[in-house]
């Protein structure tokens, strides 16, 4: 393994170096935060799946490409089973000191994508999968995924006098996945980096299958300021929206437990997807956040 990974990554010993850079992200992408940060910590012998998305729209524009170690556009539903394949050809050829990543949006991990991450962890390969989570297919045009929290406005679930935004509640991938018996799982986000740094970090020396989900604003999509996603990111958290959390050893471990959560409702109205719903919206969006805790305090390790 390489020193850096090592030595503990945070401010001061984080390289300079930059391995996605000069792409066409909308100003404020917190997913090319999320890539440009991950890539950082895995250095420049990474290899890097990027399926169809908006990472690959914009980091793949010919000439110029943004990835400055190996990577490659891989078939929308098939990130995790390239990520396979790349694993399987380093190993045959002798390579040592590497990382397999594959970085996929939600659309592409919890809905067209699931089956073959299912099956990557099944094989226990070597791999690290990162879900950048902007809550709906961003790059085609804002439609609703698997990942779209209840009451959001997509343009395939618009909000009207009958039906105020998505219908349904958000995957739970994290556990998904976990159910799975994976190595290594996490949840993340950009609003906590050095959280997120850890957990790169750590997926970086399991020999096995690791999964980190990392909570990602989109700007674009969620019309909010071009300046707010890093706060945005951290507000979740804190709102107990989204939790910080790891999965290892059979055992799920609560990383951050908030004595109280901030409003709910701010959070949500700052945004113009939410800014349609009523009390009786945001009153069930806190009743499913609390009762997500209340069975998270009860069985998970604090």
């Amino acid at each position: 393994m390489s020193n850096q990974a090592i030595t503990k990554i945070n401010a001061r010993t984080i390289t300079d170096k930059e391995f996605f850079y000069g792409h066409k992200a909308c100003a404020g992408c917190g997913g090319s935060v999320a890539v440009r940060l991950a890539l950082k910590v895995l250095g420049e012998r990474t290899f890097t799946v990027v399926p169809a998305g908006c990472m690959s729209a914009v980091g793949f524009i010919y000439p110029q490409l943004c990835f400055a170690n190996n990577a490659i556009i891989s078939t929308f539903p098939g990130t995790a089973s390239m990520l396979s394949g790349v694993a399987a050809g380093a190993k045959a050829l002798g390579l040592k000191d590497y990382h397999v990543v594959g970085i996929a949006g939600d659309g592409g991990t919890a809905d067209i994508g699931i089956q073959a991450l299912s099956g990557a962890i099944d094989r226990r390969d070597k791999i690290i999968y990162i879900c950048y989570d902007n809550e709906a297919y961003m790059n085609t045009g804002i439609q609703k995924s698997g990942l779209t929290p209840f009451g959001a406005k997509t343009t395939t679930t618009p909000a009207g006098q009958n039906i105020r935004g998505t219908v349904t509640q958000k995957k739970n991938m994290f556990e998904i996945v976990a159910a799975h018996g994976i190595d290594y799982a996490a949840t993340a986000s950009i609003g906590y980096i050095q959280d997120f740094l850890n957990k790169i970090q750590k997926a970086s020396q399991v020999e096995g299958t690791s999964y980190i989900h990392v909570f990602a604003p989109c700007p674009t999509g969620w019309g909010t300021p071009v300046d707010s996603a890093i706060d945005i990111a951290k507000e979740v958290v804190d709102t107990g929206l989204w939790y910080l959390a790891e999965y290892e050893n059979d055992e799920f471990t609560l990383n951050r437990n908030p004595k109280a959560f901030s409003s709910v409702e701010k959070y949500l109205k700052q945004q113009s997807r939410f800014k349609h719903l009523i009390d009786e919206d945001i009153e069930t969006i806190v009743t499913s956040r609390d009762k997500k805790w209340e069975r998270i305090r009860r069985t998970w390790k604090l």
